[in-house]
This record gives C-alpha cells, structure tokens and sequence, in this order.
C-alpha cells in the first residue's frame, strides 16, 4: 500500500516538473491536499481491498463447508437409496409372497367349502335315513330296538331277544320280521355301507356245541344276520361286514342283569358312502 502512495506522489511530483513551471505556494500546498486527499483515498482502498480479501477467505471456507456438506448429504443420499431398493424389493417380495398366500388361502376355503358340503349332504343323508328306519321298524321299538346316529353313522341296535333265542345263533320268525322291514329301507338306498357287529355279555359260553366261546357267538350271530339280508332279503352282499366284538365293547359296564342284557346285542351300523368327501380331502 504505501507503494501505492509514492508513486501517485511521484506522478503528481513528475507533472509539475514536466511544465517546467515554478510552483507557486498555492499551488505546492494545492499539491500537498490532493496528495493528501489521495492518500486517504489509497487508505480506503486498501481497507476494502482487506475488507474484500477477508470475505474472500470467509466466501472459500464457506463454500469448502458447503461442498463438505453437500458431500455428506450425497453419501447419506446413495446410502438412504441403497436401503430405499433394498427395502423396496423386500417390499415387492413380500407383496408377491402375500399373493401367493391370498390365492393359496382363495383355494382352501373353496374347497373347505366343498368338504363342508359334503359333510352336510352326508348328514342330512344320515338324518333322513334315521327317520326311514324309525319309520320302518316303529312296530319293533318295544322289543329292544334303538336306532340313533353317533359319528356321522346310523346305528341300528337290535336285541339279541328281538332276534335269536338264548344261546343260539338262529333267527327266530319275529327277528326275520325285523329284518324284513330293516332290509326294505336298505335296498331302497343303495349308497349305504352296512357293517353288522355281534356283542355278548360277559359270561361265558358253556354246552353250546360248535359254539366255543363268546367269539363264537358274537361273530356267528352276526354272520346270520348277515345271510338272511343276503339269502332271503337280496341285500348286496357286497356291502356288508360281519365283525364280533364277544363281551368287549359293552354299552353298561355294571354287573347286573339288565346292563348284561343291554349287553347282549345286534347293531347294524349304517355308513353313507364317503367317496365324494374323501376324494375331495386327499386333493
């Protein structure tokens, strides 16, 4: 700065000196004041040269800060878009999984809705041939004859005294009335399994012949109920079982002669045919 000043006062001193002209006092104190007046002019100058110079340097670290800043927000930019992909293909993964569950869950219900169809076709079957056989068989309730649905199944409970006499295996007239009765609702429906099971009390079996224990007689009475429906009756062989339970499926446990002869019993379990239903489980 203070070159400054000199060489406008070397200037100002190089133009008198030029017009070769003596300078009068008033114009050397002229002179003086200009040159003064320069000199605070040249102060200024170099206050706002500082001045400028100083926002320079703030104007640099700010923009250095700016771009630090910048850099910053671009990194956190780039890692906030890596987990916006991340979490957006989680998202679409996720959304591809839920329709594949909503469409997977679509065809259960459908079909559970089919197997529930079917389960009510197949009581409502049930329940209609309940009332067919109570219908049918009215006259033999008296005679120790039950006819109740447990399971989805028709079970046709039959006295031995309604069907054989003591100890034997032969089908007495009034038992072949029952079963002539029972047999005209089962030919009519022709999707009904039948399983004919024989029950004994729990004494044992003695001076009976071919009849060796209780075995014997469960299974050989149910064998003849079996044969009359068939023989006499034309029931379908084909859909019948004959099973003996003896004396271990008791309906009363207790011991005495009335359990014992609820005991002592024919039932004939009726099914309905469950194709339908277990073709639509196994899908």
């Amino acid at each position: 700065m203070i070159k400054i000043k000199y060489c406008l006062f070397a200037a100002i001193l190089f133009m008198a000196l030029q017009s070769c002209v003596v300078l009068s006092p008033k114009k050397y104190k002229a002179l003086v004041a200009e040159r003064d007046s320069l000199s605070m002019r040249t102060g200024s100058l170099e206050d706002t040269i500082a001045k400028l110079r100083a926002d320079t340097m703030r104007l640099h670290r700010e923009i250095r800060d700016i771009q630090n800043t910048y850099a910053t927000l671009n990194g956190n930019y780039s890692n906030l878009n890596d987990k916006y992909n991340a979490l957006n293909n989680n998202f679409n993964a996720s959304s591809s999984k839920v329709s594949q569950l909503s469409s997977d869950l679509q065809k259960r219900e459908a079909r559970l809705k089919e197997v529930e169809d079917a389960l009510q076709r197949r009581d409502e079957a049930t329940n209609a041939l309940k009332n067919k056989l109570q219908q049918a068989l009215l006259g033999f309730q008296q005679s120790g004859l039950t006819v109740d649905i447990r399971d989805g199944k028709v079970y046709v409970s039959l006295a031995d005294k309604l069907l054989f006499p003591s100890g034997s295996i032969v089908i007495d007239e009034h038992g072949k009335m029952a079963l002539k009765q029972f047999a005209a609702v089962l030919n009519k429906e022709p999707d009904i399994n039948i399983a004919v099971e024989g029950h004994t009390d729990d004494k044992k079996v003695i001076n009976l012949g071919q009849i060796k224990d209780n075995w014997d007689l469960s299974v050989m009475r149910a064998t003849s109920v079996c044969r009359y429906l068939t023989v006499e009756e034309n029931v379908d062989p084909h859909r019948l079982t004959a099973t003996g339970k003896s004396e271990y499926q008791p309906v009363d446990p207790a011991n005495t002669a009335d359990a014992r002869a609820k005991n002592r019993r024919i039932e004939i379990v009726l099914t309905p045919k469950l194709d339908e239903l277990y073709n639509l489980i196994k899908q």
